[in-house]
């Protein structure tokens, strides 16, 4: 399959992720004793390197290493790290700690097996990544539940957040809208991702673009705004 211009979207993904990345280091360095920023900023990170990966197949056609990295940064790491931020945001720090040092363990563990499965590359197209084309398929089954878990923290405490704020006094407004915009960018990657499994990666570079975009403008709108701080009463502060 020739490349389109949807093939070119991960290269617009990748700027953004990479700013955005740099955004939550400076926050997370004014306030380093803040867990969660931090995982936000690795997870954010680590979402652009599985981004570039898919950038650079569209620029250089494939290579079995960028595959391995995309298959490590995207499939596997692609929002479990944000979602890990979202673990210290709402729950006590040493039982984050416990789920950190399991979660760690089965990614070393997964990721590991992507590093060695042989690759067919009968199945390879010049220009498009699909985890197809490892010959150990049990391997691709390592990436379902780490996103299922990543789904539920980073989605779900969103919406949590959300329907908190909501409930609540006014003058947190902006915090229902920021913590929606947030659940439903972090939503669309992994509906991508969804597509992408049975071949159809477009769709997943349309909604990595879109998902990490409402993501920044849910957090700018959180951080931005003025109102009573999220952390006086619960643990789903972001500014």
């Amino acid at each position: 399959m020739d490349r389109q211009l949807v093939h070119y979207l991960p290269v617009i993904t990748t700027i953004l992720a990479m700013t955005f990345s740099v955004v939550l280091f400076r926050h997370w360095w004014a306030k380093r004793q803040a867990t969660y920023l931090f995982w936000w900023m690795l997870g954010i990170a680590v979402f652009g390197l599985g981004t570039l990966s898919e950038g650079l197949t569209t620029l250089n056609g494939w290579h079995e290493p960028i595959f391995r990295l995309w298959y490590i940064s995207g499939a596997l790491m692609g929002a479990v790290f944000l979602a890990q931020g979202t673990v210290y945001l709402l729950i006590e720090k040493k039982t984050a700690d416990r789920m950190t040092a399991v979660l760690v363990a089965y990614l070393a563990i997964a990721s590991l097996a992507v590093a060695l499965t042989p690759i067919d590359t009968s199945l390879v197209e010049p220009y498009r990544l699909s985890g197809t084309v490892m010959e150990w398929e049990w391997v691709r089954l390592f990436s379902p539940l780490v996103n299922v878990y990543a789904l539920f923290w980073l989605v779900g405490g969103a919406v949590w957040s959300a329907i908190r704020y909501f409930r609540r006094a006014e003058g947190t407004e902006r915090r229902v809208v920021g913590n929606t915009a947030i659940a439903v960018g972090a939503l669309l990657p992994a509906i991508g991702g969804a597509f992408a499994r049975f071949g159809r990666i477009e769709v997943a570079y349309v909604t990595e673009l879109i998902g990490l975009a409402l993501i920044w403008v849910g957090y700018r709108v959180i951080v931005t705004d003025p109102g009573p701080s999220i952390h006086a009463t619960q643990r789903t502060r972001v500014a």
